[in-house]
C-alpha cells in the first residue's frame, strides 16, 4: 500500500494524551518481544537500525511501535506497526503512524508498507490514512535452521 497524496498527515483528535517516545539500542529486547507477539512481520534485534522507530508506553512496558525500514529512491517503507493486544483500539498505532509518516513527508519522501490480506482491521486502518493498494505481492521469509 502507497499513501501517494504528499500531503501533511493531519494530527488526530486528542493525540497529545499519547505519550511517545523514540526507541533504540536499549529498547531492541521489548520491540522483538512486541514483533514476535503480534507478528507484523520480519524483526530483528538490529531492525531498529534501518530508520526511526517510535513507541507508546504503559506503565513502563512498550505497548506498541511503529518505524521505518526498507528505503528505496523517493519512498520509505513504514514497518512493525504493532500493539499488544491487551491495549487494541486504543488509537496507538495511528498515532504512532501519523508521527511516522509525516518524518517521512517532511524527507520529501512517500511511504508505502506491506500489509497481510486478511488484516482486514490494519488495512482498514491504512486506508483511512490515506493509504491505497498499490500492487498485491506474495512474500516468502526464510530462516537458517
Amino acid at each position: 500500500m502507497v499513501r501517494e497524496n504528499g500531503g501533511p498527515v493531519a494530527e488526530p483528535h486528542g493525540s497529545s494524551s499519547h505519550c511517545i517516545e523514540e526507541l533504540g539500542p536499549k529498547d531492541s529486547p521489548e520491540m522483538v518481544e512486541l514483533a514476535h507477539l503480534t507478528k507484523p512481520g520480519p524483526f530483528g534485534t538490529r531492525t531498529h537500525e534501518l530508520g526511526t522507530y517510535l513507541g507508546i508506553r504503559r506503565e513502563g512496558k512498550l505497548v506498541a511501535m511503529a518505524g521505518e525500514r526498507l528505503k528505496v529512491p523517493g519512498y520509505t517503507e513504514v514497518s512493525a506497526v504493532c500493539t499488544h493486544p491487551a491495549h487494541t483500539g486504543k488509537g496507538y498505532a495511528r498515532v504512532l503512524m501519523m508521527q511516522v509518516m509525516e518524518g517521512i513527508r517532511r524527507r520529501g519522501e512517500i511511504p508505502f508498507l506491506h500489509v497481510r490480506q486478511d488484516n482486514t482491521r490494519a488495512v482498514e486502518l491504512y486506508e483511512r490514512l490515506g493509504f491505497r493498494t498499490r500492487r498485491v505481492v506474495y512474500f516468502t521469509v526464510l530462516k537458517r535452521s
